[in-house]
This record gives structure tokens, sequence and C-alpha cells, in this order.
């Protein structure tokens, strides 16, 4: 079975922790004891029935407000696939949580409330997801029970939800209408809306096909780890570890070592289980090599006809998470795959309104901020664009005094880029 990583969003009692409840009770997802606490749990509320969203609000302060404040993350699996689940928060306090949990995500489900149609809060939601460059977006129109099932309610939130999001590049939009608090079109269809045709929330998710998303072209294998020889029996063993960051490698493949430019010839790909012909991502490898070359943590494998940019200069939209604001002259280190340099800001071009998409001219991004940034690092880095490539596009910014992660950073192009000559 494959792996579906996706995550929730939507406005405060959208339904998002009532949704993920309902598809871990109907797809027997929860334990036993699980679900005798939040029954004793909705019993001592004075509630009528269950009260799913127990399940995912773990903190007090979010059973007792009754909002979403951290990510959690939930697991469950069915016959036909295995799923993570990120139930982000939906207020705008909270964009940095939101990012975090859904910078990983393969599909987003945003939820819409049916009474109150589309928000402001929905579209900044649609708009990062786009931002994290997720493939699949799905639109459940939640709380359909409290509008009588109406059809037209749907199509009005569609249409409206569909004409905004021309404005995205987003791939793969979907809708689907459902109460999450009865069921219906969550894990089976729904007789109450005989005038929906399409799947359920589940089989969609079931269904899916994400094969494509991963780039399978370009190349790309930032080394972790060199394994070196640990004894004299294996003492012309030199190994390099990580995970395969774009394309596909195979053994008698021509690579060349980032940022040397140094050439050689892939002669063995291995796992703890064994031997492989060939590794994509997101596979843990050790690739072996013909030449003695001087490799480290952070140098790259790549084609030598397919290399990504090499480069010390680079523009990025930034979602800032730190109470300190992001101010030109800015000083950070900077994570890129395996790689980490020190960095300073050199502009701040703009900060980005999340509700409406404009530009606006901003000294300085606060919390939970967006905007495109220029910055310049002490050593050379091997990016792609993020639209490209999530891993070897993308970046966190560090604070260098408490080391606390302090931005997430998608890369949308390089400055001045340097040409590897092949050796």
């Amino acid at each position: 079975m494959d792996l579906l990583r996706f995550s929730t969003a939507g406005s405060v009692d959208d339904g998002k922790s009532t949704l993920i409840g309902r598809l871990l009770f109907d797809s027997k997802g929860i334990f036993e004891d699980q679900l005798a606490a939040i029954e004793r749990t909705s019993r001592r509320r004075g509630y009528n029935q269950v009260d799913l969203a127990l399940l995912t609000d773990g903190l007090r302060a979010e059973r007792e407000q009754g909002i979403t404040i951290d990510v959690a993350y939930r697991y469950f699996a069915t016959p036909r696939r295995k799923f993570i689940i990120a139930d982000t928060p939906g207020h705008i306090q909270y964009t940095r949580n939101m990012v975090t949990g859904a910078s990983t995500a393969d599909l987003a489900i945003v939820l819409v409330d049916a009474r109150n149609g589309v928000l402001e809060q929905s579209r900044r939601h649609a708009f990062i997801a786009a931002l994290l460059g997720i493939p699949h977006i799905v639109v459940a129109v939640n709380k359909m029970d409290l509008v009588g099932y109406d059809e037209a309610v749907f199509e009005r939130i569609r249409g409206e939800f569909s004409d905004w999001a021309t404005k995205l590049p987003i791939k793969d939009l979907r809708f689907i209408p459902i109460s999450a608090l009865h069921g219906d079109n969550v894990v089976t269809r729904s007789l109450s809306m005989p005038w929906y045709q399409g799947p359920s929330l589940l089989y969609d998710l079931e269904n899916v096909y994400i094969g494509s998303d991963r780039n399978l072209i370009d190349a790309r294998f930032p080394v972790q780890w060199v394994i070196r020889p640990q004894s004299d029996e294996h003492h012309d063993f030199r190994g390099y570890a990580g995970q395969v960051a774009g394309g596909v490698f195979r053994t008698g493949d021509d690579v060349v070592v980032l940022p040397s430019g140094h050439r050689s010839r892939i002669t063995r790909i291995s796992t703890l289980d064994g031997e492989l012909e060939a590794a994509a991502p997101p596979m843990s490898v050790i690739i072996e090599l013909a030449d003695d070359i001087d490799i480290s943590r952070g140098s790259m494998l790549s084609r030598p006809h397919n290399q990504p940019m090499v480069t010390q200069e680079l523009e990025a939209t930034v979602c800032w998470m730190a109470d300190a604001p992001l101010r030109p002259g800015g000083r950070y280190l900077l994570k890129h795959t395996t790689r980490t340099v020190k960095a300073i800001v050199d502009e701040l071009r703009y900060a980005i309104d999340v509700n409406t998409l404009h530009r606006e001219a901003a000294p300085e991004l606060d919390l939970n901020a967006i905007g495109r940034v220029r910055l310049r690092t002490s050593d050379k880095l091997m990016l792609d664009e993020y639209r490209d490539s999530r891993t070897t596009g993308g970046f966190v910014l560090i604070d260098e005094a408490t080391s606390d992660t302090v931005g997430a950073g998608m890369i949308v192009r390089s400055g001045p880029e340097q040409h590897i000559e092949v050796a």
C-alpha cells in the first residue's frame, strides 16, 4: 500500500476536527478505549451524541475553546491505502502552524461551512495550499444538513470558489458536499443528496493518483552521511547515505558531484534490505561510486547534463514564524536539504495579503506574514525552483542565537548562476 499525506484547513467551527473524527470512526481507525473516553467526555458535557472532534483536539485549550491551535497528526489505514492526517488550525494567528502541517501534504482538504459560504479564511487556506505546492485540493462543503441538503447552495459555493481559484496555480481542484456530523459523503455515499453523483471523501482519498506528483526527471541526491570503513574487512567500502530528492538513480549511471564538479559512476545502490537496481524519491539509500572523491554532508549528486542551479543568491517566498520580525539586513542560518549556510536578507521586496493576494510594500515581515525576499548566502547552494521540486526548492531559516526555526521559504528564482564544469 502507498501512503497519502493530507492536511485539513478551514475557518473556526467549520468542522475540521469533527471530519477527521468521522473518518477515523467510520473507517474503524480508533481504539475502543479512545472511543470510550470521548463518549464519557461527551456525556459529561451534556451532548446528545459523541463529539468526534475530541479525537484530534488534544490540547486542553483546544477542548475548552472549541478551536484547533496546534497541528495534530493522526494515522489510519484502509485495505487500499495508508494515511497521515495533519489537522491544521484555521485562524490567521496560527498561519505558521498551518504551513508546518501542510508542508509535506500530497492533498489538502479545505472545509467550507455551507451556511456561511466562501469566507476570506477559505481563500487564505487555498492560497497557502497552492503556495506550498500541494497538487490536489478538495473543497469539502460541510454542514449540508443545516441547509437542507440543498443542491443550489453547493453549486453556488462551487462556482464562487472556482472563479477565485483561477488566480492560483492549482493543478487538481474538486468539490464534495458532506455532513461530517452525520457522516454524509464522508466514508459512504449519502442518501440525502441523490443529486450528487461523485465519490465519497474517503473513496476520493483512496483513489487519488499521486505517483506523477513527484519529480522523476531531475535527479537529485543530497548527501546526508558519508559511511566510511569501520574494520579492515571492509577497508575498501565508502558509501553515501541520503534520501533521493528527485529523479531516478540507477546502477551504472554517470553522476556529477556538486559543488565540486567531479564526475563518477554509480557502482552500487543499497538499503538495509539489500541491493537495488534503481532508487527514486522518497527512498533512503546508500550510493557507492567508482571513484574516491572528496564528498561530505551537503554535497549533491545529479546528472552531468541536468544539474540544479548553483548560486549564492536567491529569491523566495517566505512565511515568517517568529515573534521578532524579519527585516532587511537580518542574518540567519539557512538550511537547504542537508546543507546549512549563513544567509543575509538583502531585500524585502513586498508582503502578500493572503486574503486578497495583493502585494504590499512593507518594512518588515511580522509573525505569520508571508512575503517575497532576496537572500545572499555565505556558500554555494544547489537549488531548484519550488514549482519543480518541493524538496530542493524549499528551505528553512534558523535563528543563530536560539536555533529556533523562524521562517519557511519557497524558492522562486536564483541570482547569478555559477556554471559548474564537469571534471
